[in-house]
C-alpha cells in the first residue's frame, strides 16, 4: 500500500461516520426548489446518469435529492430475464461472488469474512447456507439505487443489524476487514422454490436509509440494537414478492449480498468480480429437472 493509501485509509477510520450520514440523510430529504434542483443536476452530470431510462428524465420533476436517488425506471428499461435463471437484484459491479467455503465468504482478493458474522450469529440461518452460493453487487453513486428479487420468494424473517458505516467502495472492501459484516446492515430470508435466500442491503457512509417496500425504512432511527421481525408463510400478513419485484432501496449508494443454499444454483461461468451487471440479467444458469433444488421443505 501506498503512503496515500494509507493516508486514504486513516481518514476513513477518522471520519465522524454517524454525524455524516445524518448530515447528508437530512440534506437529501429537504426539498429547496431551484437549489435542490440544482444539486440535483451537478450531481447528475459528474456522474453521468443516463436520464433516458428515468421515468422521470427532468431534476425539476423530484421534490427532493432522495426522491432523485432513488428514481424509478421506466418499465422497459430493466428487462427481467424470463427463463429458470436466478437474476441480479441491483445494478452496479460485482464485488465478489462464489461458494461459501469453511463458513467463509470471499470479500477481496486476499480478504475473507465469516458467514456468521454477516447474518449477525443467526443460528437459524447459518446452517442453511454452509456450501451455498453468494454474490456481492456494489452500487456506486450513479447506479439506479433500488433493489429486486432475485427470484420469487415468501419473506419469513428481517433483521437489522446496527453496525459501522465505513464507505464499501473497492478501495476500502480491498483493505478493511470484515467491511460487510462490521457494518450496519438490513438481513431478509426469504422461502423460495430454490430452497433458502437470504438478501441482505449493507449501509455505508452517508447512506441515509435503508427501505424496504413491506416495512418502509428501516433506519433511521439508529437504536444501535439488534432487532428482528418475522412473517408468516401464508395468509394476509405473508409478504410474498415475485423474481423481478422491488423489495428495497438505499438513499446513496451502498452494496447487496445475496446467498442461496448448497446446490440450489449454479453462478454463471462468465461473471467474475469487476465486472458490471443489471438489475435483472441472469446471475445463474437455467435449472434443469435434476438441479431443481431440494431444499424446498428446508424453511424456516
Amino acid at each position: 500500500m501506498t503512503y496515500l493509501e494509507r493516508v486514504k485509509m486513516a481518514l476513513h477510520y477518522l471520519v465522524p461516520q454517524l454525524p455524516l450520514t445524518r448530515t447528508a440523510g437530512w440534506f437529501a430529504q429537504k426539498q429547496w426548489g431551484a437549489l435542490t434542483h440544482g444539486v440535483i443536476k451537478l450531481f447528475a452530470w459528474h456522474y453521468n446518469i443516463n436520464w433516458q431510462e428515468a421515468e422521470k428524465a427532468n431534476p425539476r420533476d423530484y421534490a427532493s435529492f432522495n426522491d432523485f436517488f432513488i428514481r424509478k425506471l421506466k418499465a422497459d428499461a430493466r428487462p427481467i430475464d424470463s427463463r429458470d435463471v436466478a437474476v441480479f437484484p441491483a445494478d452496479g459491479r460485482i464485488s465478489e461472488l462464489g461458494t461459501i467455503e469453511r463458513g467463509q465468504l470471499l470479500q477481496a482478493k486476499g480478504h475473507f469474512f465469516s458467514l456468521s458474522d454477516l447474518l449477525a450469529g443467526d443460528e437459524s440461518l447459518i446452517p442453511h447456507f454452509e456450501q451455498g452460493q453468494f454474490a456481492t453487487v456494489y452500487l456506486s453513486p450513479r447506479d439506479y439505487h433500488r433493489v429486486h428479487m432475485p427470484v420469487s420468494g415468501t419473506l419469513r424473517k428481517m433483521t437489522y443489524v446496527p453496525g459501522e458505516l465505513f464507505s464499501v467502495n473497492p478501495f476500502l472492501s480491498e483493505n478493511i476487514p470484515n467491511l460487510f459484516a462490521r457494518n450496519e446492515r438490513v438481513i431478509c430470508y426469504f422461502d423460495t422454490d430454490w430452497g433458502p435466500m437470504v438478501q441482505i442491503l449493507v449501509g455505508a457512509t452517508i447512506t441515509a436509509s435503508i427501505s424496504t417496500t413491506w416495512a418502509g425504512v428501516i433506519n433511521p432511527p439508529r437504536t444501535g440494537q439488534l432487532q428482528s421481525w418475522t412473517y408468516p408463510a401464508e395468509g394476509e400478513s405473508a409478504v410474498r414478492l415475485e423474481k423481478g419485484q422491488e423489495m428495497g432501496a438505499f438513499r446513496l449508494g451502498s452494496t447487496v449480498i445475496t446467498l442461496f443454499a448448497q446446490d440450489a444454483v449454479a453462478l454463471l461461468p462468465h461473471l467474475t468480480a469487476g465486472r458490471a451487471v443489471q438489475m435483472g440479467q441472469a446471475m445463474s444458469e437455467a435449472r434443469t429437472d435434476n438441479s431443481t433444488t431440494n431444499h424446498k421443505k428446508d424453511t424456516l
